[in-house]
């Protein structure tokens, strides 16, 4: 607990918190970028009060971060029917109120890891935690190989390739690769990309539904809640499926999990799976992967040092993640009075955990604006810490280095060729678009 007073609680300028705090300010990097640079430099753990949204600490430093993610009874991030819960994913008031309509009073409009603290988080985690350790991922690593590849051969040419790597590729090759180990058929990939979409840009017309009334204050909660309806109707074939007829897949481990008196777990919490893995677990890692291409485009004398030296590929994987960091945010909220950073913390107050901006600090990174392959140690949080750490991030970090051991021998050169956009969300996210000409063998 850091109990030497740094700063006085004073309000963050209002053009910094609503860059930070609102979707529409993650649609450019370089101002949000700087928003975060100046938080650190001058108000690391203020209160941002943005029209719209209740009171919220942004916590902008890498070591603040992991003092409040190492203790989940004293910061909870679970959204539940106890009086005071909160969202862990940070919605405005409109929002929250509509998804307290739909569930009867509640926050936890999922049964997923995100919305739950030990020891049910441990528990729930515990049902697929043994599949995603790196000693059963590697016996897939020769079927996502074999994916990389015949992503490279569908979407690619040798010669020049003028495209936008993220829409032509890297959405592409994740999916398919989580979609297989899932076991859901390839046929229905491209509905799992639409809902993904839907899922995590709620707040992006680019990605807005037809059944959703756009441009009202509770307009996002209603695509985030449509999508996820759509993820159950699709999701209970599926439990129903593997509990009749079981295979040797992720879905099976899932929908046949039991809890400690023998019976099933209820369909929610196998949908509550699902889902996150359907969404996080490809659309993190396409972001990942379009984010690194054009670091490298960005830095071309690392993207020569990696293809010299293929050993660097893991290294190139964490300083993308680093450089990345898709997923932006998830709030916690205080259960007793603290002390962090000299700041007197209340009960119920709420904070936004901004892994961006911890991955930027130069109290943990040199040169944290440079893309660098010799960052070592590189202690990025892009996959979070404690309890709540990523539990799909050895999986991530396979396909990212598998694909970049396919792509980067065949890369001759990559320009970035026309104009870059970000998806327009606070939450999970990366590029939308980003036109490149790659040159290949």
């Amino acid at each position: 607990m850091t109990t030497t007073p740094e700063l006085s609680t004073r309000p963050i300028p209002d053009e910094i918190a609503r860059q930070v705090v609102l979707p529409e300010g993650h649609r450019h990097d370089g101002p949000l970028f700087d928003a975060y640079r100046w938080l650190r430099e001058n108000n690391p753990l203020g209160k941002a009060e943005v029209e719209g949204y209740d009171p919220v600490w942004l916590v902008t430093k890498h070591a603040d971060i992991m003092e409040i993610e190492r203790q989940p009874h004293v910061f909870t991030s679970g959204g539940g029917d106890r009086p005071g819960s909160h969202n862990p994913i940070l919605q405005n008031q409109a929002g929250d109120a509509f998804t307290k309509q739909l569930t009867g009073g509640s926050l936890r409009i999922l049964d997923t890891l995100t919305y739950l603290d030990p020891p049910e988080h441990t528990e729930i985690k515990d049902i697929a935690n043994d599949w995603f350790r790196p000693a059963n991922l590697k016996k897939w690593e020769d079927t996502i190989r074999a994916l990389a590849k015949e992503a490279i051969a569908k979407y690619l040419r040798s010669g020049t390739n003028d495209i936008d790597f993220v829409q032509q590729f890297a959405l592409y090759y994740p999916l398919h690769v989580i979609m297989s180990l899932f076991g859901v058929p390839e046929s229905d990939e491209p509905r799992m990309m639409t809902l993904t979409q839907e899922f995590f840009g709620t707040a992006d017309p680019d990605a807005q539904r037809a059944d959703v009334e756009p441009l009202t204050p509770e307009a996002a909660a209603q695509q985030w809640s449509a999508a996820i309806q759509d993820f159950y109707a699709y999701f209970d074939k599926l439990v129903e499926d593997r509990r009749a007829n079981p295979r040797d897949d992720l879905a099976t481990i899932i929908a046949q999990a039991k809890d400690s008196n023998g019976e099933y777990y209820r369909k929610e919490f196998a949908y509550g799976w699902f889902i996150a893995i359907a969404t996080a677990g490809h659309d993190t890692t396409s972001s990942t992967m379009a984010g690194t291409i054009e670091a490298l485009a960005q830095f071309p004398d690392q993207l020569a040092k990696v293809r010299e030296n293929p050993a660097l590929i893991p290294d190139l994987v964490n300083e993308g993640l680093r450089w990345v960091s898709p997923v932006k945010q998830f709030t916690r909220q205080a259960t007793q009075d603290y002390v962090l950073r000299g700041q007197q913390i209340r009960t119920g107050d709420r904070f936004m955990l901004l892994y961006q901006s911890a991955n930027r600090d130069t109290d943990v990174f040199d040169e944290p604006d440079t893309f660098r392959l010799d960052r070592k140690p590189n202690k990025h949080i892009a996959f979070g810490y404690g309890p709540h750490m990523c539990i799909g991030q050895h999986l991530a970090k396979l396909e990212l280095r598998i694909m970049f051991e396919e792509l980067l021998p065949l890369i001759e050169s990559v320009q970035v060729t026309g104009e870059r956009k970000s998806v327009m969300t606070n939450f999970v996210g990366g590029l939308r678009k980003l036109p490149v000409r790659l040159e290949l063998k």
